[in-house]
């Protein structure tokens, strides 16, 4: 079994993971803005996302001589250890949860603003719950000043999201191109689920994305013509409201997944039962995302919500249209949270919450990619400087918080 037993070398794997974990988004929201039904998207996203955790299982968690304590990945699946698997599993869920609600914020609040909320979120309640459970190996005098900076980049990225919805509305009220969008997508009409949806878009459609500015009114509305979220008109509180609930999930699964490896409750029933290795509540930890993932989204295929048009299983098997790139960010998504985990155990779950700055990521390829803030007011961009900064400081914070697990 290979483990991270230092502490540089958990900041490394932390690092690395803060990249994936803040590049998988965008992805997948590049897909939604192509027209990507989401149900399909989801569900190769989940298979990969699956994939990943086997492999660091079979590969990491299998490697070499098991040491003592710590039995190798395939002796520890068959050993008494169920109600540690059980928190693992309970994690999967929240992530999964908090990842499939998060994928439909995207597209109500944008990028930046969903993930700057939900990470702040996960830190000001997780973290907070992680230090308790590690035995308080952190120092508490940095944890919880960078915890605050958190908790004031969530009321940021509400004001940013707030600002950029009014921005966007006097650009639409100033545009006569708003009583063509309503001509467009007339209610009654929905494509027809037995067709795969183009994802590419008509040339056309391209055409008219690529000669209109970042950020004008134009753009807005023909990224609206092609993605399969619409959003334009929607009340901004519906986008508010699949955050923080998406963010609630997020805080609870580090805590599930650092309860299932150290066993703080002592819920383990045989005297010398092994705690469960990080590798071995990971493959637990993603069966239940993986479950969880197909079966609501093969249901959204027949039952959508948020406005998607309905599909079918034949319509997903038929959708080649960006499926390479849905199994790439399940695959980032595998491997930063694995990464993320190992880290964890060896510097404390607290500081591995430092990951949570993938809006720093995020909003890099939002406004590169999608030009999101794009002829902003000044208001959003002091708003949206101001929330990245503190962003900054917070990562750099809770990164110096780091300590090291003894056992």
């Amino acid at each position: 079994m290979r483990v991270i037993e230092d502490k540089g070398g958990a900041i490394v794997v932390m690092l690395v993971s803060l990249f994936f974990i803040g590049t998988f988004p965008a992805i997948m929201t590049l897909l939604e803005r192509r027209g990507r039904l989401p149900q399909h998207t989801y569900l190769e996203y989940s298979l990969t996302n699956l994939l990943a955790a086997v492999l660091i299982a079979v590969t990491l968690g299998q490697a070499g001589e098991a040491k003592p304590g710590m039995p190798n990945f395939f002796t520890q699946l068959t050993q008494d250890n169920w109600p540690s698997v059980l928190f693992a599993m309970a994690g999967g869920f929240f992530l999964g949860l908090g990842n499939l609600v998060s994928q439909y914020a995207w597209a109500f609040a944008g990028l930046s603003v969903t993930n700057v909320i939900c990470s702040s979120m996960t830190v000001v309640i997780g973290t907070t719950m992680n230090y308790f459970l590690d035995g308080r190996i952190n120092r508490a005098e940095i944890l919880f000043p960078g915890v605050g900076f958190f908790l004031i980049a969530v009321f940021l990225g509400a004001a940013v999201h707030s600002s950029n919805a009014k921005d966007d509305a006097q650009k639409l009220s100033r545009s006569e191109l708003m009583r063509k969008l309503c001509c467009h997508f007339p209610a009654t009409v929905l494509p027809d689920p037995e067709q795969p949806k183009n994802t590419k878009g008509s040339g056309e459609d391209i055409n008219a994305l690529a000669q209109t500015k970042p950020g004008s009114a134009e753009f807005i509305i023909e990224v609206e013509k092609r993605r399969s979220i619409k959003v334009i008109g929607s009340d901004k509180l519906i986008g508010l409201g699949l955050i923080f609930f998406a963010g609630t999930c997020f805080s609870l699964f580090a805590p599930a997944i650092n309860l299932a490896t150290n066993d703080q409750w002592h819920v383990l029933r045989g005297k010398g039962t092994p705690h469960l290795v990080v590798y071995t509540a990971f493959f637990y930890f993603s069966i239940s995302a993986f479950v969880l993932g197909i079966g609501l989204n093969v249901w959204f295929l027949y039952r959508p919500m948020a406005g998607v048009p309905a599909s079918t299983i034949g319509a997903y098997a038929r959708d080649w249209n960006g499926r390479a790139w849905a199994l790439l960010a399940g695959l980032l998504c595998g491997f930063g949270n694995g990464f993320q985990f190992m880290g964890g155990q060896a510097a404390g779950y607290a500081a591995a919450d430092a990951v949570q700055a993938l809006p720093l990521v995020s909003t890099i390829w939002a406004v590169i990619f999608f030009g999101e803030y794009r002829r902003s007011s000044r208001r959003t961009y002091l708003l949206l400087a101001a929330m990245l900064s503190m962003f900054v400081v917070a990562v750099a914070v809770l990164m110096a918080s780091a300590g090291h697990r003894k056992t």
